[in-house]
């Protein structure tokens, strides 16, 4: 087992301070509250608001502690060295999410590298780690094993801004892993820096509106900005890192990014503040928490030498009193569109940025990444275990050329992981928001993939899944789906239709005949039952949850935070409804539940028919069209944007917002970025 300099264990994921804390550092910090509207003062309160809460705070126990200790010293505070020892180790040792921590010394270095405080000793191992690194998964020259994971969306930028940065703070040193240059790395990475930006800025993310790594992201796009030595480059980096602070401003409701995510995990989707992205969103907007939850990009934002978030983006997150807000987006690509972006599975390159979709084993890229496991030697990789375990047998299946027909008979299983173009819809009023991915991959098995979701405040959420298994990490009792299902939705009404198949699998076979909602009782002002029907209050907003089959709550005395917060209904097929309400439009809350509970609905031949009190007859089923009285509901070929303050086509060339007197006009041909309004000009 590896193990840090004092000869204790290193554990992934975790990042305990290697030796005492210096005097100064707190043993434990202030709690600070949730802000559900916009806390008063400009940006650069915020930012001293958060710096204060940082110094204020002990170390993190987890992977950000790093980039909080980065934060301290540019507050005057002590430098607590051994959490950058431990960062070091961590580093050293190649394990997963090495890349994240790697960023937080990359910033010590490069913002900090000639503070005397810094003892010499710190600055010359750090230097030492920047050389030693794996910056991709084609470096195989020490030799060396490892499970690190570099080819997901968020790892991808990860990698790629490191090996740049460090590659150009020493060029003429020679990488061990890689057995180049510095200036060969950086020029390397570059490449894949541009094909990434440039597709996340035309295409969108595949892990939208993740609240966990739309984090990371930020992380890289940040170190890029703020240092890259090429100041297109750095343009560009900005650019993209704008479109992540755009979509969580659009998609925040009350301090919680309350959307549908392309990956998410349990603790997130049930607790704001779990969300990583929930320290980012107060310093830049003013809602959310302080919570320090495996939050990164904060502390760069804060300490951000170049960067400054346009205010165009806080206005539009500020702009809350609208009686209804609707953003429509599509982002990803298409597997059977891959000549449209230049993408060939047959070239290792090209194939590397599809698994940015994590495109592994679809019958369009299994032959190559199969290639890719034996150059990569993946095999070995703890990720890919499942497959080292098969490695004789694909071999033999890849020469005979029958891999395709293999993933097209268990595809259904073995592309779980896959998040290819995906249409969403958010609809807010000031009391509620719902958001939801339309008809993305229904009966597909899942992942860590979040389809619809409604909020009515911090913690009072609903949403539904099919669960995996209960001890699994994904697809898991609540993380991601063992079956998609087939959403749709119609303003502030979203029907989530369930087929659960048994067929086999290679990955994770569909046990439970069963889904489920998580609808916290106690978090919501009071709850009702009647006419099969659930109904929740938070404040002025209302919900009410319908299940096709009878659902009861869980009060198993074991069954921990689930207990009363959690609807099962039997079923291997199933749908679920969900209507949002408020005071300004029902009336009452009793008003509300009494049109809810009263109005028809059929289950008929796996379709339902709900005529809503407030949109009317609203029809769906597993197949065929959405209707609305009548009128098919549009569920593809979104706009990239399609919001009240500026919208784009897809693929998108350029993008312009408004919203007051605040304006940004982003131009990825010409690689401009322009901001004009009243903040700008103070």
């Amino acid at each position: 087992m590896t193990a840090d300099p004092l000869g204790h264990p290193l554990v992934a994921y975790e990042l305990p301070p290697i030796g005492p804390a210096p005097a100064g550092i707190p043993r434990g910090g202030p709690d600070d509250a949730h802000a559900e509207i916009v806390v008063g003062g400009d940006a650069d309160a915020r930012r001293e608001a958060f710096l204060a809460h940082v110094r204020a705070s002990p170390p993190p126990a987890h992977l950000a502690a790093v980039f909080h200790e980065v934060a301290r010293l540019a507050t005057g505070g002590p430098v607590h060295v051994g959490v950058f020892d431990a960062a070091l180790a961590y580093v050293d040792a190649r394990l997963d999410c090495a890349d994240f921590v790697l960023h937080g010394v990359l910033r010590l270095l490069l913002q900090f590298g000639d503070d005397p405080r810094v003892p010499q000793d710190l600055r010359e191992r750090a230097e030492h780690s920047l050389v030693a690194f794996k910056y991709g998964p084609d470096e195989l020259a020490d030799g060396r094993p490892d499970s690190l994971c570099t080819w997901t969306e968020n790892h991808q930028i990860l990698f790629a801004a490191a090996a740049l940065l460090a590659g150009e703070r020493h060029p003429d040193a020679r990488f061990p892993a890689s057995g180049r240059s510095g200036r060969e790395q950086a020029a390397i990475a570059r490449r894949r820096i541009d094909r990434w930006l440039t597709m996340r800025f035309r295409t969108g993310f595949s892990e939208w509106l993740s609240n966990f790594y739309y984090d990371e992201d930020l992380v890289a796009l940040l170190a890029l900005a703020d240092f890259a030595s090429d100041p297109e480059l750095r343009t560009r980096a900005a650019m993209v890192a704008d479109l992540v602070l755009l979509d969580l401003a659009l998609h925040h409701f009350r301090g919680v990014f309350a959307s549908t995510h392309g990956r998410s995990y349990e603790r997130g989707k049930k607790w704001a503040a779990e969300e990583s992205t929930t320290d980012t969103a107060k310093l830049v907007f003013g809602v959310g928490r302080f919570a320090r939850s495996e939050n990164m990009s904060a502390p760069c934002l804060a300490l951000s030498p170049r960067y400054r978030a346009p205010a165009v983006l806080a206005a539009i997150a500020a702009d809350t009193d609208r009686a209804e807000t609707i953003v429509r987006q599509r982002m990803g690509i298409r597997l059977d569109e891959l000549a449209r972006w230049g993408l060939d599975p047959g070239r290792d390159e090209d194939l590397f940025e599809l698994l940015t979709l994590e495109a592994y084993l679809h019958p369009r890229t299994i032959d190559g990444f199969v290639r890719l496991l034996g150059r990569f030697r993946w095999w070995d990789n703890e990720f890919f275990a499942p497959l080292g375990a098969q490695r004789r047998l694909l071999r033999v299946l890849q020469r005979l050329r029958l891999l395709p027909l293999l993933a097209r008979a268990f595809e259904w299983d073995v592309t779980r992981n896959l998040r290819p173009e995906v249409n969403l819809v958010t609809y807010r009023t000031p009391d509620y928001q719902l958001s939801s991915a339309l008809d993305w991959r229904p009966g597909m098995g899942g992942d860590q993939q979040h389809l619809w979701q409604a909020t009515l405040g911090p913690d009072a959420v609903c949403f539904t899944t099919h669960p995996g298994p209960r001890r699994a990490r994904s697809p898991g009792w609540w993380t991601g789906s063992a079956t998609l299902p087939r959403v749709g939705q119609v303003a502030n009404v979203v029907i989530a239709r369930y087929r659960i198949r048994a067929r086999p699998a290679l990955y994770v076979a569909n046990r439970k005949r069963g889904t489920h909602a998580w609808l916290p009782r106690d978090h919501f002002d009071e709850v009702r039952e009647q006419a099969g029907w659930v109904f929740a209050r938070r404040a002025d907003g209302y919900l009410a949850l319908r299940s096709q089959q009878p659902m009861r709550w869980n009060d198993a005395p074991d069954a921990g935070e689930d207990q009363a917060r959690e609807l099962w209904a039997d079923g291997a097929e199933n749908t679920w409804i969900c209507e949002l309400g408020r005071r300004v439009d029902d009336g009452s809350f009793e008003q509300f539940l009494a049109r809810v509970a009263a109005a028809p609905l059929e289950f008929r031949d796996g379709r339902v028919r709900y005529r809503s009190p407030s949109q009317g007859l609203i029809e769906f089923g597993w197949r065929g069209a959405l209707r609305h009285e009548g009128r098919a509901v549009p569920l593809r070929d979104f706009p990239r944007y399609e919001t009240p303050w500026g919208g784009a086509a897809f693929p998108m060339d350029a993008l312009e917002l408004r919203c007051g007197a605040e304006r940004l006009r982003l131009d990825w041909a010409r690689g401009t970025r322009d901001e004009h309004g009243a903040a700008r000009r103070g």
